[in-house]
């Protein structure tokens, strides 16, 4: 299970550290301490959140370059033997690439995995950051 502190899932949501902090009191995202006392929350339960609170957004942003980048989280991987689908939700973004079913293992994808999405014209490609 992928966890991570309270400031970087809200940079995920595209919300203040203290939003994150009151949907966690208020019991709408579960979480733990890690072994430092820090609050952690799952990358799935995060994902779950995003989606649950994410709306269309207003269309492009009116610029664009080969360097798009979003950073997002994993939602949904959908596999056969040659070729998955994997769906990310990045700020009220979704956004879906396919790629090759063994780029999805040697990346370790799976809902709740944070990635950062290159945007090309109609190509989507997916890494994990360091």
């Amino acid at each position: 299970m992928t966890q991570m502190r309270v400031r970087d899932a809200a940079e995920l949501l595209g919300v203040s550290p203290d939003t994150v902090r009151r949907a966690i009191e208020a019991g709408r995202l579960p979480a733990t301490k890690d072994a430092a006392g820090r609050t952690v929350v799952e990358g799935r339960d995060v994902a779950a959140l995003a989606q649950e609170h994410a709306t269309p957004g207003p269309g492009g942003t009116g610029s664009s370059s080969a360097r798009n980048q979003l950073r997002g989280i994993v939602t949904r991987v959908l596999s056969d033997t040659v070729m998955s689908q994997v769906d990310v939700q990045a700020g009220p973004f979704r956004l879906v690439s396919l790629l090759s079913t063994e780029a999805v293992h040697e990346l370790g994808l799976e809902p709740g995995s944070v990635v950062v999405a290159s945007v090309k014209a109609t190509h989507v490609t997916l890494e994990a950051p360091a």
